[in-house]
């Protein structure tokens, strides 16, 4: 492989013409009748060439084969490796205007930057930019300095004047300016648009949140009927029963005691039973079917009940406070009167239905003691009746008299018994005894041991005429203490029963009035500020709701 030789590097430099001698112009010399028209006449600027004329006139003379020195070779050295660095075309201007500010001749770009480096100043550098852009609103410099030239120089009065040439802006400023005239475009078209949306958001804001809200203030302010609410508070109290002790006698009197007739007397009052109640009693339903109450409060239907049991429980609110045992009435009415006459019917029904629970209660204490004492009777009589039979059936009257009898019988055999024995043995005692007198002795003893074990033959054992008289005493004796335990249960069951009788007399629960129903004199409903800050607020939140969830799909649509 052969390597091509290396050609040695010349530069052609052009010469710089001499200027010419300044002449006189011909059109002064001569006449002005006598100028040679085909002469050059002079231009009244004098012979030097305007500096961007000068590259024009060194291509138009002819080069020179000079052989380039080893300083011009160091300069493309150094021109070569600032071209090789990447330079944009704008880093390569702000390079020339520095250069041209700093009245630096340079022959490219490319040597205004070597130039401006070798001369300690950065072309790139931000204050330098600065500068440039600071001075571009001035007259050029090279302009500047050969217009002042041509100014300082004396000039005839009859030849033209050096007009002060235009200064254009600079690609740079004029980049300056159009980006910063974008900005402010922009700036104005986003100014724009969000006066657009925010013009947008009123007016949503005032179709869905204004305008609800304005309809529904006068609807509260003009339209509604007014209502009139009377108040009350009653509470439901217990009896304390005497009989009451143990655990059973630690709630009586409180709130707990009563807790669930205060309930059920809550859901009577709040039931159809008792709507239709007062409807009948005072005409209900009459009232709010009148076409003097506004369309959104009044009957349309007078025969429906749940049309009328929904006005009910809104007009009708009853509550119950668990800590204090209160139960609290509140009935609004078109008039004041109609309002107080409503709410004392609806106590009167809750005082009935109190009296009703303790009737209740009251005769299942009566039934129930009465069954019991009735069941205790029957089984006193059966058991008696019992012990009637055994006597009878064994002929005896009482076990007890029985036994008593037979022992002392028994007793006094054993003693004739006794005295027989021993007279026999006094009798045998002899060595020759009486046998006439001795055998009446033993004949007797024989009998008497006879009638002793009969005797006790009867006591333990049964004989011919029936049973024992052990057996006889025993069922005696169950059955006497059946006919006891009976008569004690009976007892008891009299007492439960006259208490049972005690309690039923007294009343157990009682309703006690604690606030009166008043008929009021200024209407409590509607609350038109109350009422329309609550439209707002739901109006506001509605739209919030919805604004949301429309962004959110339309976000995730975008996606």
């Amino acid at each position: 492989m052969t390597t091509m030789p290396k050609a040695t590097r010349f530069r052609i430099r052009l010469p710089v013409p001499a200027a010419p001698a300044a002449r006189p112009s011909a059109a002064l010399r001569r006449p002005p009748d006598a100028v040679d028209l085909l002469e050059p006449q002079d231009d009244g600027f004098g012979p030097d060439m305007f500096p961007t004329a000068t590259k024009a006139a060194r291509r138009a003379e002819p080069a020179t084969g000079e052989v380039t020195p080893a300083q011009d070779m160091a300069i493309d050295a150094e021109i070569d490796a600032i071209r090789r660095e990447g330079l944009t075309g704008r880093q390569l201007r702000l390079a020339r205007r520095m250069a041209e500010k700093h009245q630096i001749a340079a022959t490219s770009d490319f040597d205004a930057v070597r130039q401006l480096r070798k001369a300690g100043m950065d072309p790139f550098g931000r204050s330098s930019v600065l500068d440039i852009v600071s001075a571009g609103s001035a007259p050029g410099d090279d302009a500047q300095g050969h217009s002042r030239a041509l100014a300082t120089t004396p000039q005839d009065p009859q030849l033209p004047q050096l007009a002060s040439p235009t200064r254009l802006p600079s690609p740079e400023l004029r980049a300056e300016h159009s980006h910063a005239s974008d900005i402010e475009r922009i700036q104005r078209d986003i100014g724009r648009r969000r006066r657009r949306r925010m013009l947008l958001l009123w007016v949503r804001l005032s179709v869905f949140v204004g305008l609800p809200t304005l309809i529904a203030a006068f609807y509260y302010a003009v339209l509604a009927t007014p209502l009139y609410a009377t108040r009350s508070e009653f509470v439901i109290q217990q009896a304390e029963s005497p009989a009451a002790s143990g655990l059973g006698g630690l709630f009586s009197g409180t709130q707990f005691a009563t807790s669930q007739d205060s309930i059920a007397v809550q859901g009577y009052l709040q039931s159809r039973d008792a709507m239709l109640r007062l409807d009948q009693a005072v005409g209900f339903r009459r009232y709010f079917a009148d076409p003097s109450v506004d369309p959104l409060q009044r009957l349309e239907d007078a025969t429906s009940i749940e049309a009328a049991y929904k006005i009910y429980r809104k007009n009708v609110q009853i509550s119950y406070d668990q800590t204090e045992g209160i139960i609290k009435l509140e009935v609004s009415a078109p008039s004041p009167d109609l309002s107080a006459a409503w709410s004392r019917e609806l106590i009167r029904y809750a005082e009935e239905q109190v009296n009703h629970l303790s009737e209740r209660l009251r005769g299942d204490q009566m039934k129930g003691a009465r069954e019991s004492y009735d069941d205790a009777e029957a089984k006193l009589m059966a058991s008696q009746q019992r012990v009637v039979e055994l006597q009878e059936r064994n002929k005896v009257l009482s076990s007890e008299v029985e036994i008593t009898l037979l022992s002392s019988q028994i007793t006094a055999l054993e003693t004739q018994l006794t005295q027989e024995r021993l007279a026999l043995a006094q009798m045998l005692s002899n060595a020759s005894p009486n046998r006439a007198r001795v055998e009446p002795v033993q004949r007797r003893i024989g009998t008497l041991e006879q009638e002793i074990a009969n005797l006790r033959a009867r006591l333990t054992e049964d004989g011919e005429s029936g049973r024992s008289l052990a057996k006889v005493q025993s069922e005696l004796l169950v059955a006497q203490g059946d006919v006891q335990t009976r008569q004690l249960l009976l007892t008891q069951a009299a007492q439960q029963l006259e208490i049972a009788r005690i309690e039923a007399n007294r009343q157990q629960r009682y309703l006690s009035l604690a606030v009166a129903p008043v008929a009021p004199d200024v209407a409590s409903y509607p609350r038109a500020f109350e009422n329309t800050t609550v439209a707002l607020l739901i109006f506001a939140g509605i739209y919030l709701m919805v604004a949301l969830t429309a962004s959110i799909l339309r976000e995730q649509v975008s996606n």
